[in-house]
């Protein structure tokens, strides 16, 4: 498949590390040269210098040749013109990033006025998924997903109080009488999914929330039993920090929520931005690590705090303070890789990294009909549905020769009505339907896992 990517920011070339994985034929478009010459020496993709604006850089590239197009640049007006330009000289399939609260309150205007088939937003992904965390949280402990006849549930280890001390792999004899598996534990809010070969390294530990598959009828239930129904409506204290994009789409859906939310920002112009657009929501103007203005807020009262700012260094110092003043829940964004681990191993109760998140969003976007469903679990994690069709390379093998990395596994196969809780002998089948669980961070070896042998896409 050829596709070309028009900016060369982070989102950009995550998106084409992910998709390398897949020997499509990627070109990226960037004006700055010296960032081309680094990454040409780097990466098997092709380099063109240049504005994406321009339709004579576009056609002289033979833009209408792609089978997709993705416009990342840092503007949304630039992405807008520059995916309805591509799309006019023949892309099939445009993507474009859009960030600002204005243009996605006009979401489908957008998509049919300038003929984008798909639009990413890196900044209201993460809010979407915060968001979903603290309020299925406080309103319906634990879940189950579904995937044609095979379902995921997720409940506290408590509630199967007889696996806390067992190894993944000794548990997994216990509940073989039960045909269901464990196949993944959140550990102080960092979702591990063990291999076949480290089962039995990994334990179960007293307060680890656990996820098990099975047959959906069976899991159907066991949440019965295991899934506390009970609503809960106690979330109503939530603490900001930062009020750029991702703050503020966080605030507007937890205030629909019902939730008492603050904001702290450190922009007086955005201060003004942000009382403007959000009705009940409390913008203070001041620094988040300042610990007096925190005091004098009520910082240690709140049910949950989350950091949002652009910094790094400064969301994992605001984490490392809201878990020492004992509050409940504890969610960080983060952007490099680097500094996730080092926050999760603090105990901070959910980490998102933006980047991975609309990676992923892209990679199902581009795979169409192979991907049946695709749902993202707190943050970190994917439970995916997949049609094994003609051609791909890991029909006719068993799962012991596919190479899966640490972080990714097949949790499931549906052949026909039946659910298969498969082993490192299983085979996967032409026609079977696959439930893979996997960390976003693993999207690049997924993408090398669902190609089509030669390349080529059906």
């Amino acid at each position: 498949m050829k596709i070309a990517i028009a900016g060369g920011g982070k989102l950009g070339l995550r998106i084409i590390e992910v998709l390398m994985g897949a020997d499509h034929s990627i070109t990226l478009i960037d004006k700055d040269e010296a960032l081309l010459q680094r990454l040409s020496g780097s990466m098997d993709i092709t380099t063109v210098a240049g504005n994406a604006k321009e339709v004579s850089l576009l056609k002289e590239v033979g833009i209408g040749t792609y089978d997709v197009f993705i416009t990342t640049t840092d503007r949304d007006e630039k992405n807008i013109v520059i995916g309805a330009t591509a799309k006019k000289l023949g892309v099939p399939k445009v993507i474009a990033r859009i960030r600002d609260p204005e243009h996605m309150n006009q979401y489908e205007f957008l998509k049919e006025t300038f003929h984008i088939d798909h639009i990413v937003n890196p900044d209201r992904s993460v809010a979407e998924e915060i968001n979903k965390y603290l309020v299925e949280k406080y309103s319906i402990k634990g879940g189950v997903l579904h995937a044609g006849k095979v379902s995921l549930l997720e409940f506290g280890v408590d509630r199967m109080g007889h696996l806390i001390g067992l190894s993944v792999s000794k548990a997994n004899e216990v509940l073989a009488a039960q045909d269901m598996r464990l196949v993944a534990l959140s550990k102080n809010g960092k979702i591990i999914i063990p291999s076949h070969e480290c089962m039995g390294d990994v334990l179960v530990d007293e307060y680890d929330e656990i996820y098990v598959v099975g047959d959906r009828d069976l899991i159907d239930k066991a949440a019965e039993k295991l899934v506390d129904e009970e609503e809960h409506t106690d979330l109503s204290r939530v603490m900001i920090a930062g009020g750029g994009k991702s703050g503020f789409y966080l605030a507007r859906m937890l205030e629909e929520f019902g939730a008492s939310v603050k904001i702290v920002e450190a922009d007086k112009e955005r201060c003004q931005y942000l009382s403007t657009h959000l009705h009940n929501v409390l913008i203070l103007h001041g620094d988040a690590t300042d610990i007096e203005l925190l005091n004098d807020e009520n910082f240690t009262e709140m049910d949950a705090f989350v950091s949002t700012t652009g910094f790094d260094e400064e969301n994992l110092l605001l984490a490392l303070l809201a878990k020492q003043a004992g509050i409940e829940d504890v969610i960080a964004k983060i952007s490099r890789e680097s500094f996730g681990e080092l926050i999760e191993g603090m105990g901070v109760d959910m980490v998102l990294n933006p980047i991975d998140i609309e990676a992923s969003h892209v990679m199902r976007f581009i795979k169409g009909a192979q991907i049946l469903s695709s749902q993202i679990i707190q943050g970190q994690a994917e439970f995916i549905h997949i049609a094994i069709g003609r051609g791909m390379s890991l029909s006719g093998k068993p799962i012991s020769q596919l190479k899966l990395p640490q972080g990714l596994t097949i949790i499931a196969v549906q052949r026909g009505t039946q659910v298969i809780l498969p082993d490192a002998e299983t085979h996967v089948e032409e026609g079977d339907r696959i439930v893979i669980l996997s960390l976003l961070s693993e999207s690049f070896d997924l993408e090398k896992l669902l190609k089509v042998k030669h390349g080529l896409f059906g």
